[in-house]
């Protein structure tokens, strides 16, 4: 088991005792700041009081992750899978062998082209439709899976399946298992931050829970409205604060001596460091401070308010993993009363061409800033959603839950810009060559962040679980 000294979070604390109360409320954010006081590492035992975090099983490409959410599933042949024949049938009778994980929920099927011309851009000559105009810039720095495969064409089950390699709930997200893995780089920041947009994925928080991994590692949430995290600002002023403090450690302190409790002691040597992330968070979410040309870079400055905060989450992400953070994620917002944002079966051209809007330019000035602050070589961005979208249609402007073969992309971190890995049939209809399927991915992600996916494992329920769980390969022919 890795890391070896930690056992089931189950043992750790008391229902109904303090620790308890921190550990499950809020996100995990009570429990967190708690740890910060006492001056405890954010991985391993959640009792252990060491500041050495366990080390990467190999040499690591990748520092950190962000993780862009495409929730919904954008259409993988109206972006970067380029179909000529599916554009030249479009309109006839769509006739395809029975297929389980692409669905049809009306009769009448007819294959549907793009509205989006394709075109070939960059030294690398990759494929990107008119729908991501501002990705022509960095489609170098792109490696483009054209032939991931899921389990079944369900929003709810593929988001979790995404998220957290099982397409049922009550599993550990990606995130929570990199933070387990591998800690903070910033002890007074947590290793997963989710920058959510006013919409949760379907599946609900358990894409970003923790599940049995310690509560430390589930995902911090940090709204793009208002203040970014709840309790972040002190409700007293300072004075008030510093004098709760001294009665805190003066209780504290005789608990210690009556009770040897060495968590209680280290806390009162350290209750500064939650002072300090009051002042931290709210000084990285702020980005006042940042140019006014990175602030048009990203979008910051556009009118619509879905513009602006998804740009403002895309800049933030960058001075998160700046700060430390290992795993940031970001999430779509949603325009309109739908069941996900990029979850079209109907109104594609309007409302592809929307989330694009949104999207688009902010995904690639982080590309861009990233790049030219030296970081995107180490740090991974993984832009994914849960599923594509059929090649066929009931209709003339909408797709279905399609996920026998579909696309993602990865840039930097020790993945190899430029090029394309798997394809799909003719029609966009399935993966033929290099099948995918989402633990391949995650046993890639882990690989470029120096981990062994077989090795990271949490003892749990009578046996060695781990994110992959029996499945899963590294994906040798993208790495760098």
């Amino acid at each position: 088991m890795f890391p070896e000294n930690l056992e089931s979070p189950r043992s750790t604390a008391l229902p109904g005792s303090r620790r308890h109360f921190l550990q499950t409320a809020g996100m995990g954010f009570g429990w967190l700041a708690w740890q910060g006081l006492n001056g405890l590492r954010a991985t391993g035992d959640c009792l252990a009081s060491t500041e050495t975090p366990p080390r990467p099983l190999a040499e690591p490409t990748a520092k950190r992750v962000i993780w862009l959410f495409m929730d919904g599933g954008v259409s993988h042949v109206d972006s970067y899978d380029p179909k000529p024949e599916l554009t030249r049938l479009s309109g006839q009778p769509a006739k395809w062998k029975p297929d389980p994980l692409s669905q049809a929920i009306s009769a009448g099927r007819k294959w549907l082209g793009s509205p989006w011309e394709f075109a070939q851009h960059g030294t690398s000559g990759l494929w990107i439709s008119s729908l991501f105009p501002h990705m022509r810039q960095v489609v170098d720095e792109l490696c483009v899976v054209r032939s991931l495969v899921g389990e079944t064409p369900l929003h709810g089950a593929q988001s979790l399946l995404m998220h957290t390699g099982r397409s049922i709930a009550a599993a550990p997200s990606i995130g929570s298992w990199i933070s387990y893995g591998l800690g903070s780089e910033n002890q007074q920041l947590p290793g997963y931050v989710l920058l959510n947009n006013d919409w949760i994925p379907n599946g609900g928080f358990q894409n970003f829970a923790s599940s049995f991994l310690p509560a430390t590692h589930q995902a911090t949430l940090v709204r793009a409205r208002g203040i970014p995290v709840d309790n972040i600002q002190a409700a007293d002023p300072l004075a008030v604060q510093r004098a709760k403090l001294n009665v805190l450690q003066q209780l504290d302190g005789q608990f210690a001596r009556d009770q040897r409790a060495v968590e209680i002691e280290a806390s009162i040597r350290n209750q500064e460091i939650a002072a300090r992330m009051q002042s931290l968070v709210p000084h990285l979410c702020d980005v006042s401070g940042e140019t006014a040309e990175t602030l048009h870079l990203y979008g910051v400055d556009r009118e619509n308010d879905f513009d602006k905060f998804y740009a403002l989450q895309c800049l933030r992400a960058r001075r998160l993993v700046e700060a430390g953070v290992r795993f940031v994620e970001i999430t779509c917002p949603s325009t309109h009363n739908n069941n996900s944002p990029w979850d079209q079966h109907g109104e594609l051209k309007h409302r592809h061409s929307e989330n694009a809007r949104i999207t688009d330019q902010p995904v690639a000035a982080l590309l861009l800033d990233l790049k030219r602050r030296g970081l995107l070589e180490d740090t991974l961005v993984v832009w994914a959603g849960e599923m594509g979208r059929t090649p066929h249609s009931g209709g003339t402007d909408g797709r279905d839950h399609h996920v026998s073969g579909y696309t993602i992309w990865m840039a930097g971190g020790g993945v190899r810009g430029g090029q394309t890995y798997g394809a799909t049939d003719e029609m966009g209809m399935s993966a033929v060559e290099n099948r995918a399927d989402i633990h391949d991915i995650h046993a890639t992600i882990l690989h470029l962040l120096g981990l062994d996916h077989e090795r990271l494992t949490f003892r749990f329920g009578g046996r060695d679980m781990r994110l992959t769980d029996v499945h899963g390969r590294v994906i040798d022919d993208i790495l760098a």
